[in-house]
């Protein structure tokens, strides 16, 4: 498989991005190539023992900034990295892109190159979270911004089918996140998601509060994309604040330094879970191809993992289970629907023909005064 890489997307592009594309090339034994300015590339590569590694580096004359706004670059730009990138994925000459250049630039750069999936409307940022009871995922964490209930509804089958084929979730639990346990909390949206996650046939276990979310009670979040990005930001700060304040009270003493090396293995362990580099980046799902948005701020060991995880969706051909899930549920949903309707206008008769309702005297009543039914006249 090809992965194709944007060499000058990030803080700490092209540095980073190409050391980390060298680590998974080797690593991963996958196809690279670096899409981005020719010299600098290989200027970088040749910092590195690449020997007979499957690296390929195609130019592209701009370069998307993180300043750029994402409605008029992908207008302004054309010859961006970005754009060459994604050009490759959708001729299939590359079977997957990775950027942690501007997120809004991939997002509307994927969402315009390679369109929403049959039966998508819109895609949705993925990020996995560390719980006490193992990973969960949450989206949108920032794609879209305003949301309606059918695009709630997709993104709530999407991360299922990720949770199950990438995750390795039996029976993955999906939840919205809301203000509420209870089933009508929440606004008009989510109350309405919650009817159509509730006939759909994936495990849906209502809404969950966001103390919720870190204690794993759902194996996927939804909810819209200004939610869930200021739910991601506020789950960052606040593991830079508890990791700023283990480090003052870990060096404040020869006692405090004695326990912080007795606790190195543990400390070691819990810094693993909530490092974003161990997972690479957030798949930016329901497009038509793979695309894994890094983080501004990657890493090497990121970037090598944003790769070894659009592998991953490569080899379990996840649109493809996206596309037979949205189709399946929504048939779900529709016939519920249809029955709703249905129930409302038509009455319901017993299988004899029989009504299932007594006539009241008063309608007797009536019937009997009322102009006699003319006889049938017969055709003879």
């Amino acid at each position: 498989m090809k992965i194709v890489v944007d060499a000058m997307g990030g803080d700490h592009a092209p540095e980073a991005i190409v050391e980390g594309a060298v680590l998974a090339a080797r690593e991963n034994n996958c196809e690279v190539i670096l899409v981005g300015i020719e010299d600098r590339i290989r200027e970088e590569l040749a910092k590195h023992d690449i020997g007979q590694l499957p690296i390929h580096v195609q130019h592209a004359d701009e370069v998307v900034e993180m300043s750029d706004i994402p409605g008029k670059v992908v207008r302004a730009k054309r010859k961006s990295s970005m754009k060459i990138g994604l050009d490759l994925v959708k001729s299939g000459e590359a079977d997957a892109f990775v950027s942690a250049g501007n997120t809004g630039a991939v997002l509307a750069y994927s969402t315009l190159i390679l369109r929403p999936l049959k039966g998508v409307d819109r895609p949705a940022i993925t990020i996995q979270l560390p719980t006490l009871k193992g990973y969960s995922l949450l989206l949108d964490a920032g794609a879209n911004v305003d949301c309606k209930p059918l695009q709630l509804f997709q993104f709530g089958v999407m991360g299922h089918v990720f949770a199950k084929y990438i995750l390795g979730k039996e029976s993955p639990t999906i939840g919205i996140l809301s203000i509420g346990e209870e089933d009508g909390k929440g606004n008009e949206i989510t109350k309405e998601v919650f009817h159509m996650l509730k006939k759909s046939h994936i495990n849906f276990v209502g809404n969950i509060e966001g103390k919720e979310v870190y204690r794993g009670n759902a194996d996927v979040v939804v909810c819209d994309g200004f939610t869930g990005n200021i739910a991601l930001k506020i789950s960052e700060s606040l593991a830079e604040m508890i990791g700023a304040n283990l480090k003052t009270l870990f060096t404040r003493n020869w006692v405090s330094k004695l326990g912080y090396f007795l606790l190195k293995p543990q400390l070691s362990e819990f810094k693993k879970k909530v490092d974003h580099s161990e997972t690479g980046g957030a798949p930016l799902l329901g497009v038509n191809g793979v695309c894994i948005i890094a983080h501004g701020s990657s890493s090497p060991k990121a970037i090598k993992n944003a790769i070894k995880r659009a592998s991953e969706l490569i080899e379990k051909k996840i649109n493809d289970h996206i596309r037979e899930d949205i189709e399946s549920n929504l048939e779900d949903i529709d016939t519920s629907i249809w029955k709703q309707i249905k129930s409302a206008f038509v009455p319901e008769t017993p299988e004899d023909g029989a009504s299932t309702s007594k006539p009241s005297p008063e309608a007797d009543s009536d019937e009997a005064s009322a102009t006699p039914k003319p006889p049938e006249v017969s055709d003879k």
